[in-house]
């Protein structure tokens, strides 16, 4: 699996999943070189993109509803020279339910405040055996997410990363939040 340095990304003022969080996502994510995967809440597009870099056969989705950050992913896909990308401008749950066929792996990383109901129309556009990977800096909407996927009967983990980085002379340690990821499996029937 490629994984992309931060600093290949265009930034700007958007949030975007850090390098090792995104690397164990998207470990977690178990793509192939034919999937499809869609990222709900995009950001800078690092996960979908690096997603993206990962499937040369496949298709990745990215839905944002931040003007600034579409046009961000947009930069992001162009710098990278990524084609096999699709940017979706709009709220996540409506443009959620207008998809149609299903998802190998799907990524939450911003819901706007309707998590449960994007759990529940992402879990029916999920393959059978394939994976919902969600990304929360708060314990409340990391309990809401397992609580939900255990509602609709998904096998789920959940780990929390510190990521910390050492820099100057002094060797001080500059902390990132830490980052509960959760791994939801739809087994099969």
């Amino acid at each position: 699996m490629r994984i992309l340095k931060d600093d290949e990304f265009i930034r700007a003022k958007v949030p975007m999943t850090k390098e090792e969080v995104r690397t164990l996502s998207l470990v977690k994510m178990d793509i192939k070189e034919n999937s499809r995967i869609l990222d709900v809440g995009a950001g800078t597009g690092s996960v979908s993109i690096n997603a993206a870099v990962n499937c040369p056969k496949g298709e990745v989705i990215a839905i944002e509803k931040e003007d600034k950050a579409v046009e961000l992913i947009k930069l992001n896909i162009e710098k990278l020279g990524i084609d096999n990308m699709k940017v979706i401008h709009g709220m996540a749950l409506e443009e959620i339910k207008a998809l149609s066929g299903k998802f190998n792996s799907i990524f939450i990383g911003g819901s706007g405040g309707e998590l449960e109901k994007i759990i529940d129309e992402c879990y029916e556009l999920l393959h059978e055996g394939g994976s919902i990977v969600l990304n929360f800096i708060t314990l409340s909407n990391a309990v809401k997410a397992m609580d939900k996927l255990e509602e609709i009967g998904m096998e789920y983990e959940c780990v929390q990363v510190a990521v910390n980085r050492i820099k100057g002379k002094s060797k001080m340690i500059l902390a990132n939040n830490p980052i509960f990821i959760i791994n939801g499996m739809k087994t099969k029937e």
